[in-house]
């Protein structure tokens, strides 16, 4: 599932109602009903910026605000741990979707030098290297 180009330079609400359309409209860690135009919709990294995710559509997951919020920079890995701890249910399949997906796009354009190991580890972690 590659992404164009010209798919990197969406206006923000496109690129979330994009995600919502691949993933389900739903926060990928509680699940709660999310809907284009929503407030409580936002954009989340699954590699953070931080850890040099990129801004590409492969990183890219809706979740809600407070989810949002409360991950912060932590690793998507131990925030599905935290968050099943917790008693909610994160929809696993999408993370896992997008991390593999985000390797092969690092793979097909290249860069993303801080992002690689990041990114193994959290596929190693989650049993999908």
């Amino acid at each position: 599932m590659g992404v164009r180009v010209a798919d990197l330079d969406r206006p923000r609400a496109e690129r979330l109602a994009h995600i919502l359309a691949r993933d389900g409209s739903e926060c990928v860690w509680c699940r709660r009903t999310l809907a284009a135009g929503d407030r409580n919709l936002s954009l989340d990294h699954l590699i953070p910026r931080l850890k040099g995710g990129p801004a590409w559509l492969e990183n890219e997951l809706a979740a809600c605000r407070p989810c949002n919020r409360a991950r912060g920079h932590t690793a998507p890995a131990a925030w599905l741990e935290a968050c099943e701890a917790r008693g909610l249910e994160p929809n696993r399949e999408a993370v896992a979707r997008a991390l593999v997906a985000l390797r092969e796009a690092i793979a097909v354009r290249g860069g993303q030098r801080r992002a690689r190991p990041y990114l193994d580890g959290q596929l190693r972690r989650l049993g999908l290297d």
